[in-house]
Formats: C-alpha cells, structure tokens, sequence
C-alpha cells in the first residue's frame, strides 16, 4: 500500500528532541512516555491492525487533513494511547525548524476511526445547529421584542392624498351637512303653547335666496307670534320667519333674515324612482344633538301615515310615506333623507313608537319604524308655499271615516257640522258616488282605510284625473274622477 507522503526524505532536524515524537492527537501527548514525568499513567498500548488502510478517513467539516500517514493506527474519540519504545512505527516527520515553515505542510492529525468520525461530525453539526437554533431564537425574541411598538400606525402616516370616495356615507355627510340646520322654535303666547315654550327640530337649505325647507310641527309652535332661529353646522345662527306652512302635508318653509351668501341647497332626488332596499342617510338633531348622521335603508314605500301637528289643535297631517330603519328621533322632524348619491328623496317626519323613553321626559326613542315626506311631493308644496303663502290640496269632496277599517274608506253619512258628506257638483258627486259607498281602490293602489284613501289623493295634484273603485250592495263598479282643489287649512 502507498501513501502520498510514503518515501520522501525527511531532513535532520536540529535539536531534536531526545524523547522520540509520538503521532499527534486531539489529546495532548504525554510527555514521559520514556521516563519523563507526565500528568498521567500511560495507559496500556493498543496493537496496531496487521493491514492498516492508506485511505484518508472522513474529516471533520471544514477540515481535511493534506497528507495522512500510511498505517495509521485506529483510535477512539477524544483518546491517544502512548505510543512505546521499538513498536516498529514508522515516526512522523519531526515538527520543521525555525525558517522551514514554507518547506512542509503542517503536521497532520492522525486519522479517526469511522465511526468516531461520523460520531464528531454529529456532535458538531448539533453543536452549530444549535448555535444557529439559538440565534434564530434570539433573532425572533429581538424582533418580538421591537415589534410591539412598530405595529402601531400613526395618523400621520396615512397617504397625504387620501380622500373619501363619492357615495360613502363619509362623503355623502361631509357634503351635506353645511347645508343642514337645526331649527330652534319658542312659542310667543298663542298657538296652542305657553310663552317661551318650543322645540328642537331640523331644517336644511331649499334654494339660494335663503329659504329653509322643513315640517310644519317643528315650527307650529312659533308660528304665531313666536320666535325662530336656525343654526348651521359652523356654528352660525340666524333669525327665521316663516313664509308658509302646510298643516296637511306637514310642511313648512321659513326665510333666514340677513341670510349669508354663498348658501349650498341641497340637490333633490326623484322620490318616484327610489326603491325599497335603497341606501339611505338621515342628518337631523335627535333629542337636540344637532348634526347626527344616520344610515339604513328605504324598507318600504307609499306606507300610509297620519300624525299630529304637536300643537295639541287635532290637526293631522297625511302622508303617503317612504319607511326607513335608519335611526331617526325626536328632533330629526324635517331633516333630510338622503339618498346614496347626497340627493334629498324625503324629510324626516315620524315614527313608529313602542311606548315612551330616550333622553326626553315622555318622548320615545326610535325602533326601526322612520317615516319621510316623498321629496317630490314636499317640493310641489314647497314651490306653492313660497308662491302664494299657503297650500293647495286635491280632493275628491267627499267626507270619509276616519276611524273605520272595513276594507276600504267608507263613505260618511254626514259631513262636519251636518253638512252633506257628498259635496254637491263636486268630484265625487260627479262621478256617481254616495253616503256608504266603500272605495277600495284609487289608482293602482288599494285602500284599506280612510286615512289611506287622504294619503294617497294628497300625492296627486287638483286636476288630476283618477280611476277610483267602489262597492255598493256588495257590487264592485269602477268610476273616472277628476280631483278639484282646495286652498287653505280648514279650521
């Protein structure tokens, strides 16, 4: 067998040692093995195998040793047995003088068993995987560590340009409310309320010249001799009075004295083409907290509904209604309903009430149940308001009952006061029609009861022509009436 270091000449050193050199190890040579002193017994020698192998023994990492010795004795990890006298091993080459170290490789280390091998690589590779084990751990723990404040973002690092897009309810509400007003009104004395007494209520922005569109029971109370004021969302007040009011529809419009310039109406929607499901935006001050803001949906439409004027006078107001679930309260009477777009479909004008609550002593608080003046409508009243100072409704002049759920809107016996309740050559006696006739339909739209039957005539405008259905003897028979007009709130 042939090594690569086997036959080459090796040089005298000068001042060799007088003990003769055993093969390096991993342990440190005892240094008496020929009688010189050492730390340690020697320990018995081991026989060297008869056919030693001159392959080089797998290394460590990162280590391979140059140039390994021809029949290298076999040794357990970690341990080097002394090497005695006249054993017939061929020495190493003694370490190379001072100035040789260019000369000769470094000495090499003996080779190790395989098993021994395989056994360090294992140790060391665990020893490194858990040194890197162990940095990773603390890697993670300083990143953990540093983390629990990193993750908190600050406002300002949110991009510069961002912006709310159109039809968010965000946007939606920043656009409208600086044309939103809360309406403050005090009773002068008259009108059904002592002195100083009044409410809270909303209002917004109808045209330029400075007209406040909202219900006529938020301002019935001031209506006569009282006084009004209207805030806007800056915080700036102005005196109002009112132009015209429609008990009736439960509509007003007040005039802002010294009206500022620069006023923003509201753009109003199409309150025909609204469906249920439809988004919408409610902007009012409920229980006075003026500029509350809203949301839900349109649940149903042409919801018919009478309600008070809140004077205590009885008189009602009718309306053919677009429901809503958004939240709406006392004090929310004449804000906007807003559609997704920002538009006006409705002002906010009732609700449905489980009984008594909320913040005011006997007022209740709001379940779902909001109802809305069709914007359409209230624009058509609106416009006649500002024109001629009072409404004008349609009529059909004919006295229904009121109380009564039979069906339809039957008619009366008798009208107010006595009178005839079939207004002599007036649309319904035209038509055909007498005192107990049941109307069951009017239009497309069925009618269950009488205040259904003024809901729906008062969505309509005088001269209007309409198919109107009847029971009489228990015979259904279909009649054309032609709406007349009145003028004026009736006492």
């Amino acid at each position: 067998m042939s090594t690569e270091n086997e036959g080459d000449a090796v040089p005298s050193a000068p001042s060799a040692p007088s003990t003769p050199p055993v093969p390096p190890s991993s342990s440190a040579p005892a240094e008496g093995a020929h009688g010189g002193t050492g730390p340690a017994a020697p320990e018995p020698p081991r026989t060297p195998p008869p056919h030693a192998t001159a392959h080089t023994p797998e290394a460590m990492p990162h280590h391979t040793p140059p140039h390994a010795p021809a029949h290298a004795p076999e040794v357990m990890p970690h341990h080097t047995p002394p090497v005695p006298p006249g054993t017939g091993w061929p020495p190493p080459p003694p370490p190379p003088p001072a100035g040789w170290g260019a000369s000769y490789p470094p000495a090499p280390e003996p080779p190790r068993k395989r098993s021994g091998g395989l056994i360090a690589t294992a140790l060391v590779a665990a020893l490194v995987a858990g040194g890197v084990g162990g940095g990773v751990g603390y890697w993670a723990a300083e990143r953990n560590d540093s983390s629990s404040s990193s993750t908190t973002v600050a406002a300002g690092e949110s991009p510069a340009g961002f912006k709310r897009e159109p039809g968010t309810v965000a946007a939606v509400a920043n656009k409208a409310l600086p044309s939103v007003v809360t309406i403050e009104a005090k009773s002068g004395g008259s009108g059904g309320g002592a002195e100083g007494e009044g409410g809270t209520g909303t209002g917004f922005v109808y045209d330029k010249e400075g007209h406040i569109l909202t219900n006529n029971h938020v301002v019935a109370s001031a209506a006569e001799g009282g006084t009004l004021s209207a805030t806007f969302s800056n915080g700036k007040k102005y005196d109002a009075e009112v132009v015209g009011r429609a008990q009736g529809y439960d509509v007003a419009v007040l005039k802002l004295k010294n009206a500022p310039s620069g006023l923003a109406p509201l753009a109003l929607g199409n309150s025909d083409k609204v469906a249920v499901g439809d988004s919408t935006i409610a902007i009012g001050a409920p229980f006075g907290l003026s500029n509350t803001v809203t949301t839900g949906i349109v649940s149903a439409k042409n919801r018919p509904v009478a309600s008070g004027d809140g004077t205590g006078s009885g008189g009602n107001s009718y309306m053919s209604a677009l429901q809503t679930d958004a939240s709406i309260n006392p004090g929310n009477s004449g804000g906007p309903l807003l559609d997704a777009r920002g538009a006006v479909i409705g002002i906010n004008s009732a609700i449905q009430s489980a009984g008594s609550g909320g913040l005011g002593p006997s007022q209740a608080g709001s379940i779902g149940l909001g109802f809305a003046i069709p914007v359409n409508q209230a624009k058509s009243v609106a416009d006649q308001l500002i024109k001629t100072g009072q409404p004008v409704y349609p009529v059909i002049g004919a006295t229904v009952n009121m109380a009564e759920e039979s069906g339809g809107a039957r008619i009366a016996a008798q009208g107010e006061d006595g009178t005839p309740a079939v207004v002599p050559g007036g649309p319904a006696a035209k038509a055909g029609l007498k005192a107990g006739d049941v109307i069951t339909k009017f239009g497309d739209r069925t009618i269950d009861s009488g205040p259904t039957l003024i809901s729906e005539i008062w969505t309509h405008r005088p001269g209007d022509k309409v198919t109107l259905t009847f029971e009489r003897d228990g015979r259904s028979s279909t009649v054309d009436v032609t709406l007349g007009e009145r003028k004026g709130d009736s006492d």
